[in-house]
């Protein structure tokens, strides 16, 4: 009988389809070997910024100086692996104390590694990629960037908002550069009722790398006091 309503006959002879099921498999191995290996490397601080931002670039400078401060007082840096920005965050974290981490993308141009990583973890899918920055992070640091690095402060407020991710410390750094976002989103959003200021309490703005890791630490040593209290508890 031939049932052309029936497709048990042919699913498993479609290239395509076979394609996309061993891909769940690809995805789920990424996860895995994030959870087990960032796991182990906690507290660590999620680091952003422009991959075209050249080393003679003060942000470049003033970002690696950070990584420096944040690995010696016990934070590992984890970045995106690349070049700019993410080169500085892991230079400075390579020379300090604590592990220097890179999640590093495939991607057609700009993506290539930085030689400054003591952990090197590759993905094929941002959105793997993008729940090991959250995940274990105990505070996210933006410095100035792109799409991706909008993309990637929009999607921390946002899982904080929506009660999805426990409130960590987003600050961004270089006030001068995110003026004007933040000027239209407290006025401009604000005004049309899309966010509220409530929301806008989320984000810190510092220039001072020593207000930064005073602000993470502050953070930091709170929550294992809550920690510590709940247990007892």
């Amino acid at each position: 009988m031939n049932d052309k309503n029936n497709n048990s006959h042919t699913l498993p002879n479609d290239p395509e389809l076979s394609s996309e099921s061993w891909r769940v498999f690809q995805i789920m191995a990424e996860f895995v070997e994030g959870f087990e290996k960032l796991s182990g490397i906690s507290p660590y601080v999620s680091m952003f910024g422009s991959a075209r931002t050249s080393p003679d670039n003060e942000n470049y400078k003033l970002g690696e100086r950070l990584a420096r401060m944040l690995s010696d007082e016990g934070f590992s840096i984890v970045t995106g692996g690349g070049p700019g920005m993410m080169e500085a965050f892991n230079k400075g974290a390579f020379a300090g104390k604590s592990k220097s981490v890179g999640l590093n993308i495939v991607l057609p141009k700009e993506q290539k590694a930085n030689h400054y990583q003591d952990l090197s973890l590759n993905y094929r899918h941002f959105f793997s990629r993008k729940v090991m920055f959250v995940k274990y992070a105990c505070a996210y640091v933006v410095f100035p960037g792109g799409f991706g690095t909008l993309d990637e402060m929009a999607e921390i407020l946002t899982l904080i908002q929506t009660g999805k991710s426990k409130k960590i410390p987003i600050i961004l750094v270089n006030s001068g550069f995110w003026k004007g976002l933040l000027d239209w989103i407290g006025e401009t959003m604000i005004d049309e009722k899309t966010v509220s200021y409530k929301d806008l309490e989320l984000i810190k703005v510092l220039d001072d790398p020593n207000h930064v890791v005073s602000e993470i630490l502050s953070y930091h040593k709170k929550a294992e006091w809550d920690a510590h209290v709940k247990i007892d508890a």
